[in-house]
């Protein structure tokens, strides 16, 4: 983990927020009916926290290793239009979105909770975990929410980024 002038410092300069899905934006559990449909369980004050992030102007997207109509369409109701599903390698869609909006790593900011996120988690110039992601990930982020998965950890890192605006 790094000092937390290092941690101000590359948040400073963050214009975009990535966001893994299962274990971030939720609490990482898959809940299925007996009819074979999915739940997802999706935290509203993480929700307001992207809404107020997308205000304030900066770049959302998601990249996810499973693939679900439930994210597409919590996606559509947050305004994040940046959406890459079912991916097991993340770093590809990282490397096109950076591409796509001429951004560099430095100014990036990634929450990953699983050994999947590691690779972008290593690239990105702020990188972040829930307080229950797996230790190799904690290990390596810049940041370990003081939240878990699905209960406000994307809110926390979102407060960080507001509260270190630069632009």
């Amino acid at each position: 983990m790094q000092s937390k002038l290092s941690i101000n410092t590359r948040l400073k300069k963050i214009r975009l927020l990535l966001l893994d899905v299962d274990g971030v934006m939720t609490d990482g559990g898959i809940y299925l009916s007996n009819s074979g449909d999915e739940f997802k369980k999706f935290n509203i004050q993480d929700g307001y926290g992207i809404t107020k992030l997308r205000l304030a102007g900066y770049r959302i997207g998601i990249i996810t290793g499973r693939v679900s109509n439930i994210v597409a369409r919590r996606a559509e109701e947050l305004g994040i239009t940046e959406v890459h599903q079912n991916l097991e390698n993340k770093i590809e869609a990282y490397e096109k979105i950076i591409a796509k909006w001429n951004l560099a790593d430095k100014e990036v900011a990634y929450i990953g909770d699983d050994e999947f996120d590691l690779p972008v988690l290593k690239r990105a110039g702020f990188s972040a975990a829930p307080s229950d992601a797996v230790s190799p990930v904690r290990k390596i982020v810049h940041y370990v929410c003081r939240r878990s998965g699905g209960n406000g950890a994307v809110r926390e890192v979102i407060e960080l980024i507001l509260k270190n605006k630069c632009h």
